[in-house]
C-alpha cells in the first residue's frame, strides 16, 4: 500500500510540475515576446550549453513535429528549421540569426545521433582474418608501432610486444569488434610519437615521462606495466560508453562546430589513452589486478569533467589539429 501511495504521489508531482512548467513558459513568452527556443539562442552562447538546452526543449515539447526534429536526416535540417519557425510563428526576416543558430544546434544533435549509429555498427562488426582490409589495418598497426622490427609471421608471439594476449590478435577484438582496431590504428598512425611512447612506457613504466626526481618524490618504486593493445580496446569500451550514454555531448558540442564525426570520436580516444596512461602511473597500482579499480576511478574523473558545460576534453591535443 505504501509503495502504491508513493508511486501515486510521484505521478501527481510529475504531472503537476509538467503543467506548471508549461504555464510558466506561456507566461514568460507573453512577457518577453519570445518563445523558449528564441530565449535560449539569444541568451546562451554557442556550444554545449546552448545545444543541450535546445535539444531538451525540442524533446520536451508537446508538439510531435518539434519532438521528431532532433532525429531528422541531415539533408532535411533546413526544411525542419522552416517548419519550426512556422510552428512557433517566428518571422525569419525579423529573426535571421535564430535560423542560423537553430541549424547549427540541429547539425550537432543529429550528427551525434548518427555518430552513435556509426560507432555501434563498427563495434558489432567482428574482425575477420579472411578480410584483406581487416588484415591490412592490423599489419599497419604493427608497422606504425614497431617500424624497426619487421613482423616475422602473421601468427606470431611478436604480437605480445604491442600488448596483445596471444599469437593472433583477432581473438582480442571480440568485445569491441572493428572499433577497437580502428581506434588503435588511428592512434598509432596520427599520433605516432605519443603512441610509441605510451607503448614503451607501458612495457617499462618506471622510465616514462617522469624525471628521476619526480619518481622519488611520488615514491613510484614498484611501477606496474600493462598490455598496450588490450588497454586500448578497454579504453575504446570506455569511450563507447561515454558516447552512448550521452556524456560526450558536452565535449563534442564544444569542439565540433557542426556534426561530430568518427574522426572526433577517434581523437577523443587518443586523448583518453594518453590521459589514462598518465593516470595509471600516478595511481601506482600494486599489480595488474587493480586495473578495474583504476579504470573506474579514471572513468568517474572524466564523467565529472564532462559535467561542466564548458568542457572540451582535447581542444589542443595533437590528433585534434
Amino acid at each position: 500500500m505504501k509503495h502504491f501511495l508513493r508511486m501515486f504521489v510521484q505521478v501527481c508531482l510529475y504531472f503537476y510540475c509538467k503543467c506548471l512548467w508549461r504555464c510558466l513558459k506561456f507566461v514568460v513568452r507573453k512577457l518577453t515576446g519570445r518563445c523558449e527556443l528564441q530565449r535560449i539562442c539569444y541568451n546562451t552562447k554557442p556550444g554545449a550549453a546552448r545545444t543541450m538546452k535546445i535539444e531538451a526543449s525540442l524533446r520536451g515539447s508537446k508538439s510531435k513535429r518539434l519532438q521528431t526534429s532532433v532525429s531528422v536526416h541531415p539533408d532535411a535540417i533546413e526544411k525542419t528549421i522552416d517548419d519550426i519557425m512556422e510552428l512557433k510563428r517566428i518571422n525569419p526576416d525579423i529573426n535571421p540569426q535564430l535560423g542560423v543558430s537553430l541549424q547549427a544546434c540541429l547539425l550537432q544533435i543529429v550528427g551525434y545521433r548518427n555518430l552513435v549509429a556509426e560507432v555501434e555498427k563498427l563495434r558489432r562488426e567482428p574482425y575477420d582474418s579472411e578480410n584483406p582490409q581487416h588484415e591490412e589495418m592490423l599489419l599497419k598497426l604493427w608497422k606504425c608501432l614497431k617500424p624497426n622490427s619487421p613482423l616475422k609471421a602473421r601468427i606470431s608471439k611478436q604480437w605480445c610486444e604491442i600488448g596483445f594476449q596471444g599469437d593472433d590478435p583477432k581473438t582480442d577484438f571480440r568485445g569491441m569488434g572493428l572499433l577497437g582496431l580502428y581506434n588503435l590504428v588511428y592512434f598509432a598512425e596520427w599520433d605516432t610519437g605519443i603512441a610509441q611512447q605510451v607503448l614503451s612506457d607501458s612495457l617499462q613504466p618506471k622510465y616514462s615521462q617522469f624525471s628521476k626526481a619526480e619518481w622519488e618524490k611520488k615514491k613510484f618504486d614498484k611501477a606496474i606495466g600493462y598490455s598496450f593493445a588490450i588497454v586500448g580496446i578497454n579504453i575504446t569500451d570506455l569511450a563507447y560508453n561515454l558516447l552512448v550514454s550521452g556524456a560526450l555531448k558536452t565535449h563534442f558540442y564544444n569542439v565540433a562546430p557542426e556534426a561530430p564525426t568518427l574522426t572526433h570520436f577517434q581523437q577523443t580516444f587518443c586523448y583518453l589513452m594518453h590521459e589514462f596512461h598518465k593516470f595509471w602511473i600516478e595511481e601506482d597500482p600494486l599489480d595488474i589486478m587493480e586495473f578495474n579499480r583504476v579504470r573506474e576511478k579514471f572513468h568517474k574523473r572524466i564523467l565529472k569533467q564532462l559535467q561542466n558545460p564548458e568542457m572540451a576534453l582535447c581542444p589542443h591535443f595533437a590528433a585534434s589539429e
